[in-house]
C-alpha cells in the first residue's frame, strides 16, 4: 500500500521560509516520478515542482522558480520542498504525489498524471 505523508506546513510571514517533507512508504521513491502540487482557495490544484526519478531533472513552475528547491533523501524515502522568500500568494494546501516514471509528457506535473496523493499540509503566508 502506497502512502505519502506531508508535514512542515504552518504560518509564516512574507519573506520567510519553510521546508515541507513528504515521507513515502510502499514504493521506492527514487524510481518513481514525484511532484509537489498546491491548491489555493478557490483555485485548481497546480503542479509546482516535479521530477521523473532520481536521474531526472527537476521542473519548477514559473511562480516558484528561484525560490523553491526540490530535494530527496533516498535513504529515508522522503522528498522535500524548501520554500524561501515566501509571498502571500503562496498560501495554499501543499500536496506531494507519485506516478510511474514513464508518465507521459502531456501529464507530467499535471494532477491527472499522478496516482497516489498525500493528505496535504497547509501553508499560510501572512503578516
Amino acid at each position: 500500500q502506497v502512502q505519502l505523508v506531508e508535514s512542515g506546513g504552518g504560518l509564516v510571514q512574507p519573506g520567510g521560509s519553510l521546508r515541507l517533507s513528504c515521507a513515502v512508504s510502499g514504493i521506492t521513491v527514487e524510481h518513481y516520478a514525484i511532484g509537489w502540487f498546491r491548491q489555493a482557495p478557490g483555485k485548481e490544484r497546480e503542479g509546482i515542482s516535479c521530477t521523473r526519478n532520481r536521474q531526472g531533472s527537476v521542473f519548477y513552475a514559473d511562480s516558484v522558480k528561484g525560490r523553491f528547491t526540490f530535494s530527496r533523501d533516498n535513504d529515508k524515502n522522503t522528498v522535500y520542498l524548501q520554500m524561501t522568500s515566501l509571498k502571500p500568494e503562496d498560501t495554499a494546501i501543499y500536496y506531494c504525489a507519485t506516478a510511474d516514471y514513464s508518465i507521459a509528457a502531456r501529464d507530467f506535473c499535471f494532477v491527472r498524471g499522478y496516482d497516489y496523493w498525500g493528505q496535504g499540509t497547509q501553508v499560510t503566508v501572512s503578516s
